[in-house]
């Protein structure tokens, strides 16, 4: 079986490097269908689709599958944006209902600790799904946090620890968000190709698609500037071509 990095990899460079953020609002209703009909109306332009919890808490399993099921109809990726961040007995057994779902990988988060980062790692790869860590967000909060000081064996700040455990556990990939491209910049150099850079924050939160796939990014993740747009497609095409930049 093929690797979820190789996955995208093999379908980004047809399709470009945007991934879907189908984060709908809690009043929006017939979130199945018009989530399945974004993957039929927008998969030419996309690699991937992201869904979150705004997604998943209000659907049932076998909704789930069938959109997870459309979407790989069309070569897409998906991904389940939980922030995974439990013990390992727990990280084990969620990951497992998700790859029944249907999943490729899922967005964790690295404050669980390296051990467990490692093992949930090793578990995902078994089964060829993807594991990326969040690194560094993109809403401007994320300074509070993400910027902290910290010392362990040595001083420096939260998502610079963050990338070294995701280097030491072998992810896939990080998410460093769009809004930061020091911080994509910073991670990319000390990276290289040893994992993949995924950026949400482009459009509606102030982030430039060209400005970060020059620093570095691999994958723009774009939520609402492609949903709330009059013209979906024509936003996800130009969208399309500048992450296509970087190759």
């Amino acid at each position: 079986m093929v690797t979820f990095r190789t996955r995208l990899s093999k379908i980004s460079k047809t399709n470009g490097k945007v991934i879907l953020a189908n984060d709908y609002d809690a009043v929006t209703r017939n979130l199945e269908s018009k989530t399945i009909q974004n993957i039929k109306k927008l998969n030419p332009f996309l690699c991937g689709i992201k869904l979150n919890f705004h997604l998943l808490l209000p659907l049932g399993f076998k909704e789930i599958m069938r959109i997870n099921k459309t979407a790989h109809h069309y070569g897409l990726q998906t991904i389940a944006d939980i922030k995974l961040n439990d013990i390992g007995n727990t990280n084990r057994v969620t990951t497992e209902h998700l790859w029944n779902m249907g999943f490729d990988a899922v967005i964790v988060n690295p404050i669980m600790g390296l051990d467990s980062l490692k093992s949930l790692v090793k578990s995902a790869h078994k089964n060829n799904k993807g594991v990326i860590t969040l690194c560094h967000m993109s809403a401007p909060e994320a300074k509070l946090s993400y910027d902290m000081q910290i010392a362990l064996k040595k001083k420096q700040q939260l998502y610079q620890l963050f990338l070294d455990w995701a280097l030491l556990s072998k992810v896939d990939g990080i998410v460093a968000g769009a809004t930061f491209p020091e911080i994509i910049k910073y991670c990319d150099k000390k990276a290289g190709k040893k994992l993949d850079i995924f950026s949400p924050g482009v459009g509606t939160q102030g982030g430039h698609a060209s400005e970060v796939v020059s620093a570095g990014t691999d994958y723009l993740i774009v939520g609402r500037t492609i949903l709330n747009d009059s013209n979906p497609q024509a936003i996800a095409k130009e969208l399309q071509l500048q992450s296509l930049a970087k190759q």
